[in-house]
């Protein structure tokens, strides 16, 4: 009884060194951040001069700015519009390339490539792509009838441009929610499937009633990745269309930028910055408690 009771301490003092250097990257890179904009939100400041205390100012701005409302409404309407054209698509390919076969391995590979660029090389290829001057899915339109519904401006049409955004940020996500699915689908135990054909329960019965409860905590973890990453999505819109044509796509998260390093204003920037962070906690709270995501202890739970 003595020995593993003196041995313990050894052993925590152990886990504090390991989680150290991870400790202090994360209070270094996330927590005086963070810190810095709150306190920088009660202050005015252009990035050169002195700062000055400010009060409450920048945030009585906020209440008043329709850029910033007008924002907000924008990245509801990404956030929203993402989640669903995403998520779908994202657990059909990840159940699908979850299975053994060998051309479902080469095509899973095929299916990740968008994965392996940057949002910001995403966005300019693109752009190129879809120029209405030399783009590739103009030509497309213009010279192929049977593809003449291409033909439009897609990035300069204020009726097309969020619409263009949205697909695009589901080509270039979609590749890691459908590693989620593959992950969480390959953790099914085989026998419930092996037990459900002794029983002829067809494949779509065995869909509804035991991939999907099995996949519910991968559901919600990646409906969560997927809600908050789409709130704070900037260099994908940023190299795309810079907010425009007009301010079509300025979501919030561009509007932060905007405000803070083409404005030079940092303080309400600041305050931008501190809010959004506020709404993706609350989401992510929100989810977790609504779903019970909390309460599931392990996959099996999901049944």
């Amino acid at each position: 009884m003595s020995g593993p009771h003196f041995r313990s301490p050894r052993i925590t003092w152990w886990a504090v060194w390991f989680m150290l250097p991870a400790c202090v990257l994360f209070g270094a890179l996330v927590l005086v951040p963070v810190v810095l904009a709150v306190l920088l939100s009660f202050a005015n400041w252009n990035g050169v001069g002195a700062v000055h205390f400010a009060g409450l100012s920048n945030w009585a701005q906020l209440f008043s700015d329709p850029t910033a409302g007008a924002a907000l409404e924008r990245t509801a309407i990404l956030v929203g519009a993402s989640w669903a054209l995403q998520e779908p698509i994202a657990l059909a390919l990840g159940i699908y390339i979850a299975g053994k076969q060998r051309h479902r391995a080469v095509l899973s590979a095929i299916y990740f490539l968008p994965l392996l660029i940057s949002g910001a090389g995403i966005g300019i290829m693109w752009s190129n792509i879809l120029s209405p001057i030399d783009g590739g899915v103009q030509y497309a339109g213009m010279h192929v009838s049977v593809l003449s519904f291409l033909n439009k401006d897609w990035l300069g049409d204020p009726n097309l441009v969020m619409g263009t955004v949205v697909v695009l940020v589901a080509w270039e996500f979609i590749p890691f929610h459908s590693l989620l699915y593959q992950a969480g689908t390959r953790q099914i135990p085989n026998v419930l499937y092996e037990a459900a054909s002794l029983d002829g329960i067809t494949p779509a019965q065995k869909a509804r009633y035991i991939t999907l409860p099995m996949l519910r905590n991968t559901i919600v973890t990646s409906s969560t990745l997927n809600i908050v990453g789409s709130l704070t999505i900037f260099d994908l819109i940023y190299t795309l269309t810079q907010g425009g044509p007009g301010e079509s796509t300025r979501v919030f998260a561009l509007d932060q930028y905007i405000v803070g390093f083409n404005q030079m204003d940092f303080g309400y920037g600041s305050v931008l910055a501190v809010v959004l962070g506020i709404i993706g906690i609350l989401v992510s709270l929100g989810i977790i408690r609504l779903t019970g995501f909390g309460r599931m202890r392990s996959q099996m739970e999901g049944l």
